[in-house]
């Protein structure tokens, strides 16, 4: 590696001064349970954060009170992790005669405050008005939205899953952020956070009463959900609110088993589910807390602390969904998979130091790295489809990744601030190497870039390949990709443009198609939605264009070894004509 390449690398990965902001969605935390009747007996504490449930449409009245405690205590933030508005009727209308006042700014919001998306319908006024104004509904009040992934200030990510499980619900239905319905899907990809500190939900997760002494006797029970334990099992969020009606629950904490992903420590949650504002039963409706994300887990379970209750899914069936989880795949994994992982297949998603597409991984092949930005960073492909001699007019094989240095499955997974400007940097990259292109060959070389959005894959990346132009004008290229798909009876191919993915619920196939007499910026795009029913592959954009270039015999990456020596002399050829274009090395 170059000394300019590893200042580079020195810049994007040391830890900075401090967190970066998300947007608006703007959360300042620190945590340590506490109850709001003690608050003023203790100043001592940290600025502390509060929880509420159900509001159901007397936020009029909540938000007096919150403001009366906020007065005292200045608390950093509230959320409602209930129903914040009342029941809506048929024509959308709510009957809450307060919301207009609301979106009005004639109710004081004392403080900010972070809503979640409920088990039924939001306003058809408030809708209209989020739809128009970055999920805020007015000063101080703003939506969680149905699924999101929020970072801090503090670093503290907050993970959300609103509304209600509806199992007919199937892969890329489930469009309208504002429905108080989500599919399996949707849960899965949020899975995909890897951690959380906070998780909220609008149901349970199933089984989390088991191995528990608290006593509670509800006058409904809470709809739990499988999907909402798979999320525990895997964020192993520090704490994780949810609702019950008129009944308060605060179970035991409960520990995760140590392994080599909590450093052989205990990370703890403790799930508390709030009780409605105004309930007969008189249980507590609002909570107070602190939380420090930067705390270590305890090196042994706490006392009174109960083992997990939750079980992931795949455990629960004889052929385990997840072990693609534990593959490191593709183009950069060397064919490397260690005894200690085929003993641990479902221990959960690879960690960012065993992943082959994460430059904190000591053993990435650091020679093979060609340009390295602000957010993302581009490799030779390990094993390329074609060879140096496949396109005549480039002289190296052109087989690209680019890759997020952010450790996520999808882009859709990523906090909205660090996708959005990790999408626009890789769609940089296309189109450089797409104007390099145009460059050497002229109107010879087209390119296809492919992409593989599944929630169960360990790291992001999309892979970049020249094609002769000829083959994208006759249309054989979209051809074959639809062909294959139809072979393997896959769903279709639908010509629309997801842009980040964040709008998805479902995983997904992407390719980007460039036509050279087209300017570098215009690509065409084919998307392939598939749910867990689907036996997809993640060698499939690979085997599609292997096959269109009669390049059958190197389908399998592992097949088109070369030495290091190789590897170095096309990493040099490739920079050499793209560093006119690499705006990273500015």
């Amino acid at each position: 590696m170059k000394p300019d390449d590893a200042a580079r690398l020195h810049k994007n990965f040391a830890l900075p001064s401090a967190p970066r902001f998300a947007g608006r969605r703007l959360i300042i935390a620190q945590f340590n349970t506490t109850r709001v009747s003690s608050l003023h007996r203790t100043p001592w504490l940290p600025k502390c954060k509060v929880v509420l449930g159900d509001v159901n449409g007397q936020f009029k009245t909540v938000f007096q009170k919150l403001g009366a405690l906020h007065a005292k205590n200045n608390f950093a933030f509230a959320i409602v992790a209930g129903s914040l508005f009342g029941e809506v009727k048929e024509d959308g209308r709510s009957s809450d005669a307060d919301v207009q006042l609301l979106l009005d700014g004639k109710i004081d919001v004392p403080l900010p405050t972070y809503f979640a998306l409920p088990r039924h319908p939001l306003p058809s006024a408030i809708v209209e008005k989020l739809e128009t104004s970055n999920d805020e509904v007015c000063h101080n009040l703003f939506f969680l939205g149905k699924r999101s992934i929020t970072k801090t200030s503090e670093g503290i990510r907050i993970v959300a899953l609103g509304g209600q499980l509806d199992s007919n619900i199937i892969a890329g239905q489930s469009k309208d952020k504002y429905s108080p319905f989500y599919g399996d899907t949707e849960a899965k990809i949020l899975r995909g956070a890897t951690s959380a500190d906070i998780l909220i939900t609008s149901e349970w997760p199933e089984e989390i009463r088991k191995r528990s002494r608290v006593e509670f006797k509800p006058d409904v029970e809470p709809p739990a959900q499988q999907c909402i334990s798979d999320l525990d099992a895997v964020l192993k969020p520090k704490y994780h609110f949810s609702t019950s009606g008129n009944t308060f629950y605060e179970r035991e904490p409960f520990f995760h088993g140590p392994n080599d992903e909590t450093d052989n420590l205990y990370p703890i949650t403790r799930f508390i589910s709030m009780a409605a504002y105004g309930n007969p039963n008189k249980q507590k409706w609002i909570y107070a807390f602190s939380i420090d994300p930067s705390t270590s887990h305890p090196t042994a379970p706490p006392a009174g602390s109960t083992a997990c209750p939750v079980t992931m899914s795949e455990k629960k069936r004889s052929a385990p969904e997840n072990r693609e989880q534990a593959l490191v795949y593709d183009d950069g994994s060397r064919g490397r998979k260690s005894h200690k992982r085929r003993r641990g297949e479902n221990r959960g998603p690879l960690s960012a130091s065993e992943c082959f597409f994460c430059l904190a991984n000591e053993n990435i092949a650091t020679h093979l790295v060609a340009s390295i930005g602000e957010n993302s960073y581009m490799t030779t492909a390990k094993g390329p489809l074609p060879t140096a001699q496949t396109f005549s007019k480039l002289g190296f094989p052109g087989h690209m990744l680019i890759i997020p240095f952010t450790h996520q499955p999808t882009l859709g997974s990523m906090e909205e601030e660090e996708r959005q400007t990790t999408y626009a940097e890789m769609q940089k990259y296309r189109v450089a190497m797409n104007k390099m292109l145009k460059s050497v060959a002229g109107d010879e070389y087209g390119s296809v870039t492919w992409e593989v959005s599944k929630a169960s894959l360990p790291h992001t990346h999309w892979q970049y390949l020249p094609v002769p132009a000829e083959l994208i004008q006759k249309g054989l290229v979209e051809a074959a990709f639809k062909a294959l798909a139809e072979n393997m009876h896959w769903p279709n191919f639908k010509k629309v443009d997801v842009a980040d993915g964040f709008e998805e619920t479902s995983d997904f196939f992407r390719v980007l198609i460039w036509d050279p007499k087209n300017v570098p910026a215009q690509q065409t795009s084919y998307v392939l939605r598939f749910d867990e029913k689907t036996r997809f592959h993640s060698q499939f954009g690979r085997e599609v264009l292997a096959k269109l270039l009669r390049l059958d015999k190197r389908i399998d990456w592992r097949d088109c070894g070369q030495t290091q020596a190789e590897e170095e002399q096309d990493v040099a050829r490739f920079k050499e004509a793209f560093k006119e274009f690499d705006f990273a090395s500015e």
